[in-house]
């Protein structure tokens, strides 16, 4: 397994460079645990076993070449088919992942935005409102759980997206929502879950730069990330978290038990 910390947080939500060092800190202390544990227990299973990789963007080197990198490195691990775990800074930062996947890919993004805007007030250079139309390789198959955009046409989220299950459709009926995912994954070929920490309502996670009310409550999130997980995901990014933000280490402490949760259970498939 590979965990890349991926620290890039330009051209929108400043600040979640931090949140993606804080949870590199939280994988490091996970590891360590498990090493010092001597007792029996399934962090043993993460001896060993994983990988961690950590970019820094303090150099304008560094920073002009964070798409080529970012791009390089998700390649060597999916090239080897390696689980893949992506911290990453704001959510234009797993783009280089999602580049990398295939146009066979299966990409469900839990996300409150869809990351697709042309409005007045969007510019069209790249951005992290807009990534999604700034594919550099044929774009994977996207799904989108969680939005609450109400701006966005039916045709305008068609043009990007194979289906969206907005917040109200989950909040409705999450069981529906849950089967037709899990049908939506076992059907693919590749299944990657990307997850912008603002999917989440902000009563759990605050500790976000763009909150919208309405968003996923931890159980129900938990639910849906059972139902797609499979022999075929590839990986998980996870981006958005930003600690400034936080409350009580609310975010800090969901993040770095679901951090811990994708680890073990990626442990436990490979050792199926």
């Amino acid at each position: 397994m590979q965990v890349v910390v991926f620290p890039f947080d330009l051209f929108g939500s400043p600040g979640t460079s931090e949140g993606a060092r804080a949870l590199g800190d939280v994988v490091n202390e996970i590891l360590d645990d498990s090493d010092r544990e001597e007792r029996p227990c399934r962090g043993h299973a993460l001896r060993d076993a994983v990988r961690v990789t950590e970019f820094d963007f303090s150099e304008p080197a560094a920073v002009t070449a964070w798409r080529k990198d970012g791009r390089r490195a998700a390649r060597a691990a999916l090239r080897h088919r390696d689980f893949l775990l992506w911290l990453g800074g704001n959510h234009l930062s797993a783009l280089p992942v999602l580049e990398e996947l295939g146009r066979d890919a299966l990409v469900i993004q839990f996300d409150a935005h869809l990351d697709v805007y042309s409005f007045h007030d969007t510019t069209e250079a790249l951005s992290h409102g807009n990534f999604l139309t700034h594919f550099a390789t044929p774009r994977p198959r996207l799904v989108n759980v969680g939005h609450r955009d109400l701006f966005l046409t039916p045709a305008e989220i068609g043009e990007t997206f194979e289906a969206v299950f907005p917040a109200w459709d989950v909040a409705t009926d999450a069981a529906r929502v849950a089967r037709e995912l899990g049908a939506l994954a076992r059907g693919a070929n590749r299944v990657w879950l990307d997850i912008d920490a603002d999917a989440f309502d902000p009563t759990a996670v605050p500790a976000v730069y763009a909150p919208l009310p309405f968003g996923l409550l931890p159980p129900t999130f938990l639910a849906l990330f059972e139902a797609v997980w499979g022999p075929n995901v590839a990986g998980v990014s996870l981006t958005e978290f930003d600690p400034g933000r936080d409350a009580r280490d609310a975010s800090l402490n969901l993040f770095g038990w679901l951090v811990e949760h994708v680890l073990l259970k990626a442990a436990a498939r490979a050792a199926e």
